[in-house]
């Protein structure tokens, strides 16, 4: 007798074998993305930084005073970015999958002088996956100063918040 096909048996062999790397093949894809995002974060906070830096240096193109960060006039709009920024590009203040620049680069609503506000279980707002938050900072620790700042980002991975601090004072 000549044998054509095959046995219910190798089919379901063959096909739990391709369900299961279908399956893996899916959750590495997962990963690869988070991953990709938060390199993407990581990037647009260092862009970030490097501009405040910029700032710190160089001013404005309507100032003379230098030597000082941005107040928390920086967030809130494209306008107020490219105009106190002069180097600026707006999509790096956009975090992956985001489009709105008011709901994206916040300013930190602390006051006060408390230690915790330095740290990130202390800002207000939290940063999320969809938002970066800019805390300029007085050397004694008060919010809403110009001597140093931070930048706050949430990383997906692992669930973390991460800070990033001035390289002045």
């Amino acid at each position: 007798m000549i044998r054509r096909g095959f046995t219910i048996v190798e089919l379901i062999i063959t096909i739990t074998i391709m369900g299961i790397l279908l399956t893996l093949a899916v959750v590495n894809i997962g990963a690869t993305q988070v991953n990709a995002r938060d390199d993407q974060r990581k990037t647009d906070i260092e862009a970030i930084a490097s501009n405040l830096e910029a700032f710190y240096v160089s001013g404005t193109d309507n100032s003379t005073s230098v030597g000082i960060y941005p107040s928390t006039d920086v967030t809130g709009s494209t306008t107020n970015i490219t105009s106190t920024l002069r180097d600026a590009t707006i999509a790096s203040f956009l975090p992956p999958g985001t489009t709105d620049v008011a709901l994206t680069f916040l300013p930190s609503t602390n006051t006060g002088t408390a230690p915790s506000i330095q740290t990130t279980t202390g800002v207000l707002p939290q940063p999320t996956k969809d938002q970066y938050v800019y805390q300029p900072i007085e050397s004694d620790g008060s919010v809403c100063g110009s001597g140093k700042f931070n930048l706050f980002y949430y990383l997906e991975s692992d669930a973390s918040v991460h800070k990033v601090t001035s390289k002045n004072q």
